[in-house]
């Protein structure tokens, strides 16, 4: 017997409510442990305890609510069971969203590119406007039209709108590209994190993280996945809106950081100018434009100057021994003879990054651009200064472009859609989504004002004896994270000898603004949270594309709905792993991985699922074409322009590039050659010569047509 409507609405009101409650427990959880350890901070609990205990209780309660989720059922498995409420949905969506790039790097890149960087960098206002404006793109085209069409993964709407083999296959490989890159930076930001909660090593640090992701995404599949995205939403909120409005209350008297830090651009511009001119800062300039010559200098004959400077280094070592020397000299100077290249390729290959990372460093502000400035360069000035200004104000646009074009376009996140009850909750969620969104995106630009205030006036001008700890910590973990160093012997740190990483200005805001500890270890315990709940969506999308999407034949698949969960669960548990041990190389910046993953995932699926929804000729074969094109010219732009490449070809480090453009931004390449192609093929190849696809075709509308 059908239920009646007064019946089914109140069994929708008692779930909600259940939910409801459910949060409200978990918020006071939360409270409660940041209070506790808060008391036991002040009581002398070990900083060497506080970071394992917040790492530990906070990913037992993900781990807890996953083994709750748990599940075999399909339907739940894949989609969640398709009831999930719309603002619930959109604070899963903004914590998958989120992810490491946004809550630990984005406000870094802020602080070192300014609003709109320099020439070779887009700048980090690029990334809060094109992130955010994807997602206008979301609601308004891509995400009604989805959940209209009740599917489980992303390359299931192009076997739909398409039919045939290569059109699923072609997306599900391109759903495993763009995730596997996206998913790596997230690995790397959790090991990052639990290295530094715990002390561990970073490769140790990945794997307790990744015990985490498993727990929340193997039991459960996207059921678990969206309720443990609730709660890591909760977390990394409150571990960003605390210390940024304690910075705007120490700083301007007011917790309010987005309404007021505008009020310390002008105070930034003036310290700014008295450092460019500053004596202190001229002569470490200097002393870096000498490295960067001597460096020049050993390029020219590599092999020779090899043999020069380990004779020097081994002359130097037994005058130190002769004047008997403290032991620490002479193990440095050891250190330095075992760190001469043993090979002139190498040789050649380190001291020409040496000469780039040192020339920078022997620019103004130790090679960054002023914070407020709009672009690098001027438009009316010299020839390389209006070369400059183009290729900066051209960077920043293809970036806002392809994060754009790459939000609408992206597996793990336009899955979310899927699991909400009818189309106009989808268009709900959307909403909801930018809202939560909107919440921490306006107070990213105010957090990376806030600190650069804090460094260039606090910290910068200090007496290298009155240096706060925790920079020595940040130096021993990683150097690339901070370095420092007396480089003309005055003994007061100069902004020119500090180098300060993207990944590490947002976790080591509570101690330079000096909060209690307990802050330090909320922030990386919302930064661990960002990164899991990302890493969730994007391990599962991948194993679904394995499984549901390429696999083994429909003939060979698990008859079972549960034996194909499982397959997926497999599946899942093997690339967690391949993606663990691809993070612990650290292969470049989280925020420059994810960026290319948003450009292939514009080039791959924009132009097919655009055209596909507003225009019904576009064909199979056109498709097919197109993907390719697009996602092909964007993976050869990105290849051709790596570092390594060219390096070892013997290339000019900028000769590849169309415009200036940076390889991270190759989907704006991408995206407009895919459309052509399919465009060009629709128009030459009548659709009366391709057969249909296996469903009606999908209109602009969101319902079927003819």
């Amino acid at each position: 017997m059908a239920m009646t409507q007064p019946m089914a609405d109140r069994q929708t009101a008692a779930y909600h409510w259940r939910l409801h409650r459910n949060v409200l427990i978990y918020i006071a959880i939360l409270l409660t442990l940041l209070g506790a350890m808060a008391w036991a901070e002040r009581w002398g609990l070990s900083r060497n305890l506080i970071g394992p205990i917040f790492l530990f209780s906070t990913v037992m309660i993900y781990a807890l609510i996953g083994i709750l989720g748990r599940t075999t059922d399909e339907d739940e498995y894949y989609v969640a069971g398709r009831r999930i409420p719309a603002m619930y949905n959109g604070m899963a969506t903004a914590a998958d969203w989120m992810s490491a790039a946004s809550f630990i790097s984005l406000a870094g890149a802020l602080y070192l590119q300014g609003f709109s960087g320099s020439g070779q960098q887009p700048g980090g206002l690029a990334y809060v406007m094109g992130w955010t404006g994807g997602f206008c793109l979301v609601g308004l085209l891509i995400a009604p039209h989805l959940r209209a069409m009740k599917l489980y993964t992303l390359p299931d709407y192009f076997d739909q709108r398409y039919g045939g083999r290569w059109p699923r296959i072609i997306a599900a490989l391109a759903s495993v590209l763009c995730s596997f890159t996206y998913v790596v930076a997230q690995i790397y930001g959790i090991g990052l994190i639990a290295s530094r909660l715990t002390g561990v090593q970073f490769e140790i640090g990945i794997l307790l993280g990744l015990g985490g992701v498993l727990l929340c995404s193997f039991l459960g599949g996207m059921r678990a996945i969206t309720w443990t995205q609730v709660a890591q939403y909760i977390m990394l909120l409150l571990a960003f809106m605390i210390p940024v409005s304690w910075l705007a209350y120490k700083q301007l008297g007011t917790p309010l950081a987005p309404f007021v830090y505008g009020q310390q651009l002008s105070r930034i511009e003036a310290i700014e100018k008295k450092l460019i001119n500053d004596p202190g800062e001229i002569e470490v300039r200097e002393e870096y434009a000498r490295r960067a010559q001597m460096f020049q200098a050993r390029l020219e004959h590599v092999e020779r100057s090899m043999v020069e400077l380990r004779q020097e280094l081994e002359e130097k070592i037994r005058l130190l021994k002769a004047q008997s020397a403290d032991y620490s000299s002479i193990a440095q100077a050891r250190r330095e003879l075992l760190a001469v290249p043993r090979d002139a390729v190498i040789a050649k290959e380190q001291w020409t990054r040496a000469m780039h990372d040192n020339l920078d460093r022997a620019r103004p502000l130790g090679g960054m651009p002023m914070h407020a400035q709009a672009f690098a360069g001027k438009p009316d000035g010299n020839p390389s200064e209006v070369k400059l200004f183009e290729e900066s104000r051209l960077n920043f646009l293809a970036l806002v472009f392809c994060l754009m074009v790459g939000t609408a376009g992206l597996p793990h996140l336009l899955t979310r859609f899927y699991t909400l009850p009818s189309v106009a909750e989808a268009r709900s969620s959307v909403a909801w989504s930018l809202f939560f969104i909107g919440l921490l995106y306006l107070s990213v630009p105010a957090l990376a004002v806030l600190v650069k205030f804090e460094v260039l006036n606090n910290l910068v001008g200090s007496s290298f004896e009155d240096l706060p700890s925790w920079m020595f910590q940040w130096a021993r973990l990683d150097s690339a994270l901070l370095e420092f160093s007396d480089v003309n012997g005055d003994r007061v740190l100069q902004l020119g000898e500090l180098k300060l990483g993207a990944d590490m200005i947002m976790l080591a805001t509570p101690e330079l603004g000096g909060m209690p500890f307990v802050v330090s270890g909320l922030v990386a315990a919302g930064g661990l949270a960002a990164a899991l709940s990302t890493a969730d969506g994007l391990l599962l999308t991948i194993s679904n594309a394995l499984v549901h999407d390429i696999g083994p034949g429909r003939e060979r698949k698990p008859k079972s709905p549960e034996g194909r969960v499982i397959l997926s669960k497999f599946a899942l548990l093997a690339v967690a792993m391949l993606a663990a041990v691809v993070a612990a190389f650290k292969p470049a910046e989280i925020l420059s991985l994810v960026s290319a993953s948003f450009s292939l995932a514009a080039a791959a699926f924009f132009p097919g699922m655009a055209l596909g929804m507003v225009w019904k000729k576009v064909h199979r074969p056109a498709v097919v074409a197109g993907m390719l094109a697009g996602l092909g010219l964007t993976l050869c732009y990105m290849a051709v322009n790596a570092p390594g490449f060219r390096h070892f070809w013997g290339l000019d480090p900028v000769g590849g590039l169309w415009f200036g453009i940076q390889p991270l931004s190759a989907g704006v390449f991408g995206v407009p050659a895919g459309c052509l192609v399919m465009v060009l093929v629709t128009w030459l190849l009548p659709t009366r010569w391709v057969s249909p696809p296996k469903q009606p075709v999908v209109l602009g509308n969101g319902y079927p047509g003819l």
